[in-house]
Order: C-alpha cells, then structure tokens, then sequence
C-alpha cells in the first residue's frame, strides 16, 4: 500500500482538466512499457466532467486507443442505454468521441443482456479474467459524501469482500439498490489509485478518506495503489483537510 498524496485545484472544471491531462501520459507511459493499458472510469459528475476534458484535450489523438481497454469501477444494474448508468453518462460526455476500439470497452452487462445481477458480476468478471485479472494501470474512484466508492458503502456487507473480482451489491442505501461493482481487492490491484473529486459536500468525506478512516467511515480509505494513491480534487472537496 501506498501513502496518498493529495493535489488541491482551484475548482471542478480545473481538476477535470489537469486529470485529463495526467491520465493520458499515463496512458501513454503504460502503453509504452506494457503494450496495452487498462483503465476503470467512474460515474457521477466529475466522472463525465473528465471524460469530457479528455476528448476535448488536444493531445487525445497522441494516444493509440485502440490498445485502451476502458472498464468501469461499478455500475448501476439497470438496461444498457438507461440515462441512469455510468456507461451512458460517460458516453453521452464524450467517450463516443474517443478513437477506441468498442470491443476494448466493457461494460458492465444489464438486465436486457443478463438474467440478474450475479450473472452480470459473473460476466464482467469473466471479462476481466480473460483481459488480465483487474492489473489495472488507473482506477479512477469518485466518493460519495458517505464515503462511498464504487457501489462499496460503509457498513454495507458487500464493502469488504475480496472473493471475487466483481459482485452484485443488493439493498444499496443509494439507488438504484441493486448494482454491480468491483470489489475492493479488484481496486485494490491497480497500479496507481486516484480519487477524483469535487464540492463541498464531500469535504468531509475526503478528509476521513485522506486520513485513513475506518470501514464503519469510509471506504475510501480502504483502498489504495500498489505503486501511488492520488487524492485529485477542488479547493471545496479539500476544505476539511489539515
């Protein structure tokens, strides 16, 4: 594990620009010493924010996309297309326009394509085993004001289960209730961690994750990269810290 450092930007769409920025000399460096990269994106605001200052970015068409394998660190069990997923979201901010190669995009299978929430956590997990086991280059993590990443809540008896590589999560206390995510040793085998986030409201949220709460807290601060853990966030997510 990995002490975290924390990088402080004046505002959301400035922290999305500068992760754009990071990610593809990532992208870059991974492709150079390995061949291929692997990345997971995340949901919710600053998620589609990113994905949006990445096709916007002019060094986008440096990268070979057709190399980048694109995952998702959770999804909402919902059918494919549904305005509600991360996959749409993000598409609909932009991923559509990057040069990849849709079968190096993977998403995470719905009730439209799968008979329920286990056999599409079976199914991503296949995916994953077949494109090499969750070694990720970059997991990008957004949190929720309770501390939440992925579709791993504190308290939640999916939280801390390193069994598998994905699961269905049931009786999440944000909806939709039933997701599937990846679990916390799936996260946890990535090679660089970083927590992208944004807003007052999660200030506190990233302090505890920052200071390494407990599980009951935080499940942010249970996960961290084997080579870096990167805090990337706004002047208002960092106005908790110390």
């Amino acid at each position: 594990m990995t002490d975290s450092l924390v990088l402080v930007h004046p505002d959301a769409g400035t922290t999305a620009q500068m992760i754009a920025g990071r990610l593809l000399a990532a992208v870059q460096e991974a492709l150079a010493l390995r061949g291929t990269a692997h990345v997971a994106l995340t949901g919710g605001s600053m998620g589609s924010a990113l994905v949006t200052s990445l096709a916007d970015h002019p060094a986008v068409s440096v990268v070979d996309w057709s190399r980048v394998h694109l995952w998702w660190g959770d999804e909402r069990y919902l059918p494919s297309g549904d305005v509600d997923r991360n996959d749409t979201q993000n598409v609909d901010a932009g991923l559509a326009r990057l040069p990849h190669d849709p079968a190096k995009v993977h998403h995470v299978p719905g009730p439209d394509d799968s008979e329920s929430a286990e056999a599409a956590a079976a199914a991503y997990e296949r995916a994953l085993r077949v494109s090499g086991g969750g070694a990720w280059d970059v997991v990008l993590l957004g949190v929720g004001p309770d501390g939440h990443v992925a579709s791993l809540f504190p308290g939640h008896p999916a939280q801390l289960r390193d069994d598998a590589l994905a699961i269905a999560v049931h009786d999440s206390p944000k909806p939709p209730s039933t997701r599937v995510s990846l679990t916390m040793g799936c996260l946890s085998r990535s090679r660089e961690v970083w927590f992208v986030v944004s807003g007052a409201d999660k200030a506190e949220a990233v302090a505890k994750g920052v200071a390494g709460a407990s599980p009951a807290e935080s499940s942010a601060a249970q996960v961290r990269g084997l080579e870096r853990t990167l805090w990337l966030v706004d002047e208002a997510a960092a106005s908790q810290l110390t």
